[in-house]
């Protein structure tokens, strides 16, 4: 699947964002103005102003929307759920060419709020897999402990963890633990 770079960004940037969301035992990404600014910050979000408190709600707000993206069961609810997402954004799709990057779209408009620019350009990163029959691939880590979301960018579409060195890594050693336990006897 050939993905053109700054989609393939918004699709980094959207994961990372659901990813702050608090489950279980971990807290909420996004619980103060300080940690939405350093997301921006970190993600390289440009063209946003000073950020303050209806900033994060909005993020927040958008956030579990991408989340209700992920958990969606078919491509049609899921399509229904992005075009809320980037219609609510205002989108106006702008070619541009920066940081060293060639001519690629923005979809937000100029001057557009944070939530507002990450619902337009992460919201049509997620329609472009959804246009091309890929909705699968967006996932769950399948560890019983974890949850995460992710893109599953692998050729087979077999990827099953968030992260293989981590949680991948983690099962599998419990379960040659096991065998080797029930080996022993």
């Amino acid at each position: 699947m050939l993905i053109p770079h700054d989609t393939r960004i918004a699709l980094d940037t959207v994961v990372d964002l659901v990813n702050t969301a608090p489950e279980g035992d971990q807290e909420d990404g996004l619980a103060d103005v300080a940690a939405l600014d350093e997301f921006v910050r970190s993600h390289h979000v440009s063209d946003v102003g000073d950020l303050g408190q209806k900033d994060l709600a909005a993020m927040q707000g958008v956030r579990d929307r991408f989340a209700e993206v992920f958990a969606a069961r078919d491509s049609r609810t899921a399509a229904e759920l992005i075009n809320q997402l980037v219609a609510a954004a205002g989108t106006t799709p702008q070619l541009t060419d920066h940081d060293g990057y060639d001519w690629h779209v923005h979809y937000f408009a100029p001057g557009a709020s944070v939530a507002d620019h990450l619902a337009a350009d992460c919201g049509m990163a997620l329609a472009f897999i959804v246009v091309s029959g890929e909705q699968e691939r967006l996932r769950r880590c399948e560890a019983p402990d974890c949850g995460r979301a992710f893109v599953d960018l692998s050729r087979n579409r077999s990827r099953r963890y968030c992260d293989s060195r981590t949680c991948g890594n983690r099962l599998h050693v419990a379960a040659y633990r096991a065998r080797r336990k029930e080996a022993a006897g």
